[in-house]
Order: structure tokens, then sequence, then C-alpha cells
């Protein structure tokens, strides 16, 4: 890989949601509860140093609400902990609605801000100004009442979202009691567990004691969950950093010193050729040179890439030094992943098929003596189909050494997360750390590309009106319109190479149905006196050869339909079309809606939805080949 490109570093990326100052446990009990915090904190600093490998430095998620979000940024400022605030509004209407008229709040709010990088919700702050504004001259207005404490807890749930999804685990500082409203401590805590982040909680009421919380059920019944003790808390941090069945540190290794090859290999091709006879529409397409060049992580940028950069570049208000980041570390790694897994792939499926191809050709030669020679000039017709057989051995157990095929499930893994991840990235939208998927055998893809993805983190951008528009039409719509085509045109493809094999098969073993009954009927007519018996004698050989050959032919081919299952592959990218067509129909709504009406939670549901076709579209096609391992075709 480039040597630009590091191993990503292993790192903590919390979450905090807590009371504020006015809940009655909280005031009561604020001196423990920032104590409790800064042991907490100083735990996780002291299972990060002991760690072999490179860490980052801990990350801190906050809304800065004042209470529990405020000490805990201050604290993890002390810690020498990066922080991001990933906000509810823009700064300005931020500090107007938590300081109010307290001048020297809102100054204290603006230092803090200051010394942190935010990523601002501020598409509907003039909205939202209008209703608090309305809220204010006139306080018994319960409809004015309503109308902003309504909007303003939607708002909150957002960047609520946005912190889980980019936290590794959330500290919830919560009396255990108060139900809160939507975006409140309690409702932000069941979000977390729902999308599988861990909950360390701190009772407000007993700030000395913290439980894990990891399901809902956890948390309707959290009076019975047993304390952690220094150990176990360790061990939940410890966790987080080093799964224990990830196996990242040595795969990860493996992927970024894989031995890199410019261009495909014409032994690797016969996949290839299979689809491109039985799948394409024209002489050319059919018979024309495979060998295809790897971009390399170098040209992307100028290369497939360049538009994407483009428009992350031209985004307005963007972060700059956020796009230069995501081409260093995104969009790198995929063409390292994305070159290595085509090439992977050429070589496991191509394996195969050459295998299948070789058995039925070892069969052809070693009865082709039969009707050429006597049964002493067999023998290098015996050598031949030898030749063959040990070839076919050899290509098995090489491919089994190299692990063609579970490499190849791991690069292409790694670059389909990497794919859309810009457009992620670009909308701070992310995947929670409990929703990602699980390989059958290794978890190392999915562990490395969130580390990638949660060590670029937010970026520093205020989002407003027309940063969604352009982002939403220049990025998602242009990235989403592309896939969906690629998907359309592979259907149809596949489903071309489906027929067209299984009509070739049927044919060859018609034809070897049909060549025993010819030689069946040459018997009978020789019996009647019709034919000679000499010409009976004299073509039996050849007619065993046919017997022989035409069904070996068949089998050969009906084995390479079966093995690409290309039916199935085609259902599969025909229903990840029609998918990203309803995303892409959703897309075209919101582009056309009234200016100013745009809502960050809309765009982002659109991206989540994106994600998730193509994380079933993995799930569906490892589903496919993933008992499939490179073997002797018998």
């Amino acid at each position: 890989m480039s040597n630009s490109i590091a191993l990503p570093p292993a790192r903590i990326c919390v979450g905090i949601t807590g009371h504020r100052d006015s809940n009655a446990a909280f005031a009561a009990n604020r001196a423990a509860i920032e104590t409790r915090l800064a042991g907490l904190f100083a735990t996780i600093d002291a299972v990060t140093a002991r760690q072999s490998d490179s860490v980052g430095a801990t990350r801190l998620h906050a809304l800065l609400a004042f209470g529990a979000d405020m000490i805990a940024v201050e604290t993890a400022l002390q810690h020498g902990w990066e922080v991001t605030a990933p906000l509810p509004f823009g700064i300005d209407l931020n500090v107007a609605m938590h300081a109010g008229d307290d001048v020297e709040q809102a100054q204290y709010m603006r230092n803090i801000a200051q010394r942190l990088k935010l990523f601002e919700l501020a598409e509907q702050d003039e909205h939202v100004s209008a209703l608090l504004k309305s809220h204010l001259a006139e306080p018994v207005n319960a409809k004015a009442r309503q109308d902003y404490l309504t909007i303003v807890a939607e708002r909150v749930a957002t960047a609520g979202r946005v912190m889980i999804e980019q936290s590794d685990l959330l500290v919830a500082i919560w009396d255990g009691v108060t139900p809160g409203a939507i975006g409140g401590t309690r409702h932000t805590i069941s979000v977390a567990v729902s999308l599988g982040t861990p909950v360390l909680w701190i009772n407000a009421e007993r700030p000395d004691r913290i439980a894990l919380l990891t399901t809902p059920e956890e948390l309707f019944a959290h009076e019975s969950l047993e304390p952690l003790d220094q150990a176990a808390l360790e061990q939940v941090i410890e966790t987080t950093l080093n799964p224990p069945d990830s196996d990242q540190n040595e795969r990860a290794v493996r992927f970024h010193t894989e031995q890199w090859h410019a261009r495909s290999l014409r032994r690797f091709h016969a996949y290839r050729r299979v689809e491109a006879l039985f799948g394409g529409s024209g002489v050319r397409e059919r018979f024309g040179p495979l060998v295809q060049s790897y971009e390399t992580p170098e040209q992307i940028a100028t290369g497939s890439g360049a538009h994407i950069l483009d428009a992350a570049h031209k985004l307005p208000g963007g972060d700059t030094d956020f796009a230069q980041k995501i081409q260093r570390e995104i969009m790198e790694r995929f063409a390292w992943a994305d070159g290595l897994s085509t090439f992977l792939s050429d070589a496991y499926r191509g394996g195969m098929v050459t295998n299948f191809l070789l058995s039925a050709l070892a069969i052809t030669i070693g009865v082709a003596y039969l009707p050429l020679v006597t049964v002493d000039a067999k023998w290098p017709f015996a050598l031949g189909e030898f030749l063959l057989l040990t070839t076919i051995l050899s290509i098995t157990v090489i491919g089994q050494r190299r692990r063609w095929h579970g490499r190849w499930f791991e690069t292409r893994r790694v670059a389909e997360y990497f794919r859309h991840a810009p457009i992620m990235l670009v909308l701070g939208v992310a995947r929670a750390a409990g929703r990602w998927p699980r390989g059958t055998d290794t978890g190392w893809p999915e562990f490395y590309a969130r580390e990638v993805l949660c060590d670029i983190g937010l970026p520093s951008v205020r989002i407003g009106q027309d940063y969604l528009r352009a982002a939403l039409k220049s990025l998602l719509q242009d990235h989403v319109s592309r896939q969906r085509l690629y998907h359309q045109r592979k259907a149809e493809r596949l489903t071309h190479v489906h027929h067209r094999l299984d009509r070739l098969s049927e044919r060859l073993f018609v034809l070897a149905v049909l060549s025993v009954a010819t030689y069946l009927l040459l018997i009978i007519f020789s019996y009647m006196g019709v034919i000679p018996d000499s010409f009976v004698h004299n073509s039996s050989k050849t007619f065993t050869f046919l017997g022989v050959v035409l069904p070996a032919l068949g089998g050969a081919f009906a084995g390479i339909r079966y093995f690409g299952d290309f039916e199935r592959f085609a259902s599969i990218s025909e229903v990840t079309a029609e998918k990203l067509a309803v995303i892409e129909a959703r897309i075209a709504i919101l582009l056309n809606a009234p200016k100013g009406s745009l809502r960050y939670a809309q765009v982002a549901e659109l991206v989540h939805a994106m994600d998730d076709v193509v994380v079933s579209e993995i799930e569906n096609w490892q589903s496919v080949f993933g008992g499939k391992q490179i073997a002797v075709p018998v």
C-alpha cells in the first residue's frame, strides 16, 4: 500500500449524556459525579496506555448542555482528549438557548467551543429561532410553547443519534427514575442500546456505582443490574479496543502488505471469459481482451474518485482539510482493497472454472485414443490425462494454501465499506458500533473499516440548507444512480449467462443421448441386415468416445453454472437495483421540496438506507459463495 497510508490507530470514542443542573439528584451529588467521571476517564487512559500497538487520543462526543456534558468536556480536556461537539443547532443559537441572558454562561460556552471541533446542525436554525421568539413573546401560549419544545426535542435527538453512531461507548449519568422526553437522557440511552452501543451507566443517586447496559431489556430492568468492579470496567474498555475475535492486527498487517498486481493475469481469466462469452452481446465483447489494469491508490484522486472529491471540496462551507483526509484515508484504501479483491476474485473464480474445464478435457483426452489409435498407443493420451489431473490438483492446493477464497471475501468487504464512505463522512453519518455485519469466519474487515472511519470522525462544518442540498444532489444522488445502473446491467448480463450455460449443458446431454441412441439403432440395423456388421464394429469406439465426452462437457458447464450461481447473483443485483431505485425516488422528492425545508435527519435517513442496501448485498453474496471453497470438481 502507499507509504502515506498507515495502519489506523486503535482509538476509543466516548459519548456522554446526562442530566442538567436542574435535576435534583444530579445537583445533590454533583461533586461525587465529577469524581466518578474523572476516575472513569483515568481508567480509560490507563487501559489505552498499556496497549502494545499504536493508540490514538481518546475522543469525547458531547452536545454541550450545561450539566453532565460540560463536566465531561472539561474533564476530557484536562486528560488531553480530543472533543467533538455534534450540536443540534448552530453555535450561536446553541449558546442563546442554553445561556439565555446569562452573559457569563454564554461566554463560558463560547470559550469551551473554541477548543473543540464543532459539527453544527444548523439547517433549521432560522425556523427554530422564529419558534423561540414566538414562545418568548407569548409564554402562556400553549401551542407556541409546544411547537418550540417539539422541534428542540427532535433536534437534540438527531444530534444525539450522531453522537451515538460516532461512539464506541456511551457514558450516561441518569438517576434511574426520570423518564425524560425525546432527546433526553433516558431516550438517548434507549437509542444507544437499541443500536448495539454499550452504555456505562453512572447512577446520579449513587455515583460510586457503574453498571453496563447492552440491551433494551436491561434498561427496563436496570434496578437488578450488578455494578462493575474495577477489573470488569477495565475489561469492558479493553474489549472495546481489542475485540477478542477480531484478529485485527495480524490480518490488517497482511492487508497492508499484500502483493500488488498492476493488471489481471490471463491465466485467471476463465470465469470472466465465461461471463463474456455467455453474457456478452457482440463479437468484441465476447472475444475481446480481458486484461484489466487496476487503479492504484495514487491514481484514484484524479481517476474514478475525481468527481467525488470535487463534489466534497465544493460543498458550501465544507471542511477542505476533511476532504483531503477522505482522499488519503478512505479513497486510497478503497483503491487498494478494490484492486486486491478484483485480482483475488479472478484467481479464485477463474481457478475453479479452469478446474471444471480441465476435468472435462482430461476425460476427453483420456478416451480420445479409442477412435484414433490402438490400445498399444494409448500411453500419450494417459500421460495427457495425468498432466491435466495434476494441474487441477495444483490449482486446488495453491488456491487453498494462498486463501484465495477467504482473502477475496475479506478485501471485498473492506472495499465495499469504503466505496460509499465519503458520502457518509461529509454528512456525519456512521454505522453504529453494534450494527456492523459479521463475516462467517473473521470480523477484521468490519473492525478495520470502523477504526478508519472513527479515526477520521466528524468534519468541522456548519451544515446549512445549501450544504445539505449540494451533498444530496452531487454526492448521494449521483452515487445511488450510478450503483442502480450498475446493478441493473449486472442483473441482465448474469441472467443471460445463466440461461445460455443452462441451454448449452442441456444440448450437450441431448447430443449424448442421441449418440447412444444412434449407436443402438445401428446395431438393430445390422441385425436386420440393413448395414454391415463391420460398420457398427468400426464406429463403436467413436460412439463410445461421444457417449463419454458429451456428458462430461455438459457436466462441466453445468458445474460452472452451479459454481457461478449466476441466477442468484442476478437476483441479488436485481433486488439491490430496485432498493436503490426507491432511494433515488426519495432523493428526488427531497430535492424538489421547497427551499429551506430540508432537514438533516431526512438526509441522514437516506444515507443510512443506502448503507443498509450495501451491507445487505454484501451479506447476500457472501451467503452464496461462503461455502464454495476452491476444490477438486468431483
